[in-house]
């Protein structure tokens, strides 16, 4: 680590996001466009955002993070950070529609897990590459920032990516994890599909090859490692799985009796409040150690944690008795049933561990005649059905998704 350097920090609270959106604004035209690629280092990454820890469990909302930024540049000046905010949409109206690559990087993962059980070579190699001690310029100095800050840059994410599948040979599934146990803003959508892109499994035959020139250019020479791979074959995978529909709001009414729960994957509840709920009771439910069958970063844990309670406050005399912080479904349903509940009103939960735990619960309470509605956000329902393909026919929507925002 760069000891002149001042460690990237995320205050797990809705002002601080506020705060860092003000901040990143004005740079989000042109000097965005023009320096986004520079990673220069931890406490140094002022040529892009940092928003993305609050956007992943939105204590700020894409919508909101676009009206900012589109209040003080055009589309046309602020096109590519714009396009940023999207990547995120798309990836998570992708895997919504072929929720079946979250459960097959689940088997991978387990599959390779298993083989560094019996594979000594693999085993080192792997403990290597998380620990940082593999000797490669760059890489190792990643591997540390991430644990230390639960942050990378996006470009130092898709070198070390490529270092990892091609020049460490290692399974894209064990790095995967290892971003999804360190990140803050570690999301099963952006991270899975980013693996898998680099790989050559996401747009097949398209991969990523970390250069050495190209490191050294946008670290601004800080690293330029030797005996990288010289090219990115792409690895060998089943093709996509059929696409379902996406998904839509269920029916529902906002006057029968209710509870709110809060879940790390959306903590701005303010469009359900918009229909009338008014609900008598509110609980928490935390999913960080299901992102992973190993220990998940205790500052990630930290950092979740507090970010439901500050969502919880910041709601409190709206959402009727405090019932708690848990990471049980059991207790969620023995909540329901004492408060005497007739439905649990949630903000949708996209693909990963917070949904599979939702499924759960909503099977819990189906034989006690409860509810659990989790109604979509506006923007995710009219995003999400464009993610069909790739990126760029899902781009050419970006305008008329900002005019249906009215912008």
């Amino acid at each position: 680590m760069d000891g002149s350097a001042t460690p990237q920090s995320f205050e797990p609270t809705r002002n601080a996001a506020l705060d860092r959106l003000r901040v990143f604004a004005p740079k989000a035209g042109g000097d965005y466009a023009r320096l986004r690629n520079y990673d220069l280092g931890p406490g140094r990454h002022v040529h892009v955002s940092t928003l993305s820890p609050y956007l992943r469990h939105r204590l700020l909302t894409e919508d909101e993070v676009l009206r900012t930024v589109l209040a003080r540049h055009s589309p046309q000046a602020a096109e590519k950070f714009i396009q940023e905010v999207f990547w995120r949409s798309y990836w998570k109206g992708w895997l919504e529609m072929r929720p079946a690559v979250w459960t097959a990087y689940r088997e991978g993962l387990a599959a390779a897990l298993n083989r560094s059980r019996v594979e000594a070579g693999l085993r080192q190699r792997w403990s290597d590459a998380c620990n940082g001690q593999t000797g490669i310029d760059g890489f190792d100095h990643w591997a540390h920032e991430l644990i230390q800050t639960g942050y990378l840059h996006n470009h130092a994410r898709m070198w070390f990516a490529s270092i990892w599948v091609f020049t460490l040979g290692l399974p894209w599934e064990l790095g995967a994890d290892f971003f999804l146990r360190h990140l803050h803003d570690g999301d099963p959508a952006s991270n899975t599909l980013g693996w898998r892109w680099v790989a050559g499994l996401q747009t097949r035959g398209k991969t990523y090859l970390a250069r050495p020139d190209n490191i050294a250019r946008y670290t601004e020479r800080r690293f330029h490692p030797a005996g990288l791979a010289p090219a990115a074959p792409p690895l060998d995978g089943p093709d996509h799985p059929q696409r379902r529909p996406a998904p839509v709001s269920p029916p529902w009414t906002a006057s029968r009796r209710s509870g709110l729960l809060l879940h790390e994957d959306d903590l701005s509840p303010a469009y359900l409040f918009e229909t009338g709920l008014a609900p008598v009771s509110q609980i928490r439910l935390q999913t960080t150690s299901a992102r992973s069958p190993l220990a998940v970063s205790p500052q990630v844990t930290a950092f979740v944690s507090a970010a439901l309670e500050d969502a919880a406050t910041r709601w409190r005399d709206r959402s009727g008795e405090d019932a708690g912080h848990h990471d049980q479904v059991d207790a969620i349903a023995d909540w329901a049933r004492a408060s005497r509940l007739e439905q649990i009103v949630t903000p949708y939960a996209p693909v990963g561990p917070t949904a599979e735990a939702l499924d759960k619960l909503d099977a819990a309470l189906a034989p006690h005649g409860i509810a659990l509605i989790r109604p979509l956000r506006p923007y995710d329902e009219r995003a999400w059905p464009h993610a069909t393909h790739g990126f760029f026919r899902f781009k050419d929507q970006i305008p008329s998704l900002l005019s249906a925002m009215g912008l």
